[in-house]
Formats: structure tokens, sequence, C-alpha cells
């Protein structure tokens, strides 16, 4: 088999596992089901192992599947990659460039680095939503999302550009007027403020003496975008988990400290890009995506 025919197979077998069946992914590669269904079987023909268990409601990958899936993900997004980079530096990045991002991570960690991409990128307009609500990239016309945590819509292609970490803080005029926590459990005496939306962001883990342990933050405030939580937590108000991008600046001022360190459990949160698959060979989207991985990749803040 020729390596253009062995990629293609590769690419049709991605899009039927990221978008959960064959007639989904004949639609946007504009080929039929049984075409779909026939490119599959040969691949498994010629590895001579099934990939991919299948119902009449849903399909499923198999444990050679699951090894393979990630494999040929990889490979092709190297292939991407390469093809972009190539095709960057012959096509001027131009035009308007519709981004959405978290209210909290955009305003303190994302638009602080937005002139520098504006005076490389000249041709480029942008636009940026910021909102913690989970919207329909397609539907609302964006090029590219920075999404924090959560799996990535099938539709759309996933980019991981680093881990984040929660960490608990509080101003330091609310720990003199309320004393700091030294257990876990001292919590439940706190007015703990946190993001609605999600049980797990009210879920803060610990580990003890006896075990992991999880507590049920409550307090006088939630609200429905890390930004809220950040300004009440910098007022005094209350204690907070917040990611570690944005919380960096607070706490290299002494504006925000640390709390319960020792034995708050780091869970990493993936920061990803996301973009739907149109937009995946358009030079402004391929400048952005360059530009994010290498201003935070590294979790510079950290």
């Amino acid at each position: 088999m020729t390596p253009d025919r062995s990629l293609n197979d590769m690419a049709v077998f991605v899009r039927v596992v990221e978008l959960r069946g064959f007639s989904a992914a004949a639609k946007e590669l504009e080929l039929t089901p049984s075409g779909v269904s026939r490119i599959v079987r040969r691949l498994e023909t010629r590895l001579r192992t099934r990939l991919l268990s299948r119902t009449t409601r849903n399909i499923a990958l198999t444990a050679e599947g699951e090894g393979y899936f990630a494999d040929c993900r990889q490979i092709l997004e190297r292939i991407e990659e390469a093809e972009g980079q190539l095709t960057r530096q012959r096509e001027r990045p131009e035009g308007l460039l519709r981004i959405h991002c978290g209210l909290a991570f955009g305003q303190h960690v994302l638009v602080p680095q937005l002139p520098e991409f504006i005076r490389r990128h000249p041709g480029i307009r942008v636009d940026l939503m910021l909102t913690d609500r989970i919207v329909d990239l397609t539907h609302e016309g964006a090029d590219l999302a920075l999404r924090i945590g959560g799996d990535p819509p099938p539709s759309m292609v996933a980019r991981k550009v680093c881990d984040l970490e929660r960490i608990i803080c509080a101003a330091p005029a609310y720990l003199r007027r309320h004393g700091e926590p030294r257990e876990p459990e001292d919590l439940r005496n706190h007015n703990c403020l946190y993001v609605s939306g999600s049980p797990a962001l009210r879920r803060w883990p610990f580990r003890t003496p006896q075990g992991p342990r999880v507590i049920e933050a409550a307090g006088t405030f939630t609200a429905n975008n890390a930004a809220s939580v950040l300004e009440l937590a910098l007022k005094g108000v209350g204690i907070a988990r917040l990611v570690d991008a944005v919380v960096a600046q607070p706490l290299r001022q002494g504006r925000l400290v640390r709390v319960l360190s020792k034995s708050h459990q780091v869970e990493p949160v993936p920061l990803l890009a996301l973009y739907p698959q149109s937009r995946r060979r358009l030079p402004k989207v391929g400048a952005m995506l360059d530009f994010v991985m290498e201003k935070f990749s590294g979790a510079p803040w950290r």
C-alpha cells in the first residue's frame, strides 16, 4: 500500500473515532457511510487486528484500537504541524481572528500578551470573546478557543498547551481577621469562594495521614466565572481555589498567600487550544497557535 493511501486510511479511522460514528465521519469527509466502513475494514485487514467493536447504535475502540488510535492521531498532528509551518512561511497571516477564552485566564494571562501578537501580525484583526460559558465554537464562528479542563468536543481539533494547577489562597487581610486554616477540616469554619457550574470545582481534594480527603467548599459567594471569585478573594472576602496562571501575579505581589499548600492535592488541569477542522490550515489560526505555545507551553507563571 502506498504511503498516501495508508495515511488517508489512518485519517479516516481517526475521524470515525473522534466523531463516534461512520455516518458523522462520512458527512464531514464527503464520503458514503459504506465507503468509510470499507476503509476501516481495509485497515483492519492490513493490520490483521480488529480496531473497532460495532453495534447498531455505536462504536467502541478495542484494546488494540486504543493504542493504534493514539499513535495515528500523534502522527497526523505532526504531519499537520509540519505542513502548517511551511504554509505559514509562504502565506502572510491576515484577516479577522475570532478567539474564545475563559474570563479570568483571558484577562490576567492572554490579554497582557496580545499586544506583542498584534505587533508581529499587523494583518490580523483580533475579536476576543471572554466567557466561562461552554459554547458551540462552530455555531459561534470562532476560529480558536483556549479552554481549561473538560473533554474537547469530538468535532474540534484539540492541542494541549500545558498543565495548570489549582492553588488554594486568600488575602492576608482575610487571614488576619479569621485566622489561617491549619488542617483541611478547618475550612468548614471559613468562607470558601468557588466557581459554580461544575460540582468538581466545589470539591477540594487533600492528602491526610488517614488518606485522601475531599472538603465540600461552602460560603457566602459563588459565581459562574473565576474572575469574580478572584476579585472577591483579593478583597478579603474568603478563601478561593483557582488555577496558578490566574493567581500567580497576586501571589508574587503578596496580595494573596497560599493556604494548606502542604496537604492540598495537586490535580493537573490541561489548558487546551481548540479549533474546528475547517480552520486547521488557516495561517491566522496557525500564527495564534504558535504564539500560544511559545508563551504558555512552559507555564511561565510557575
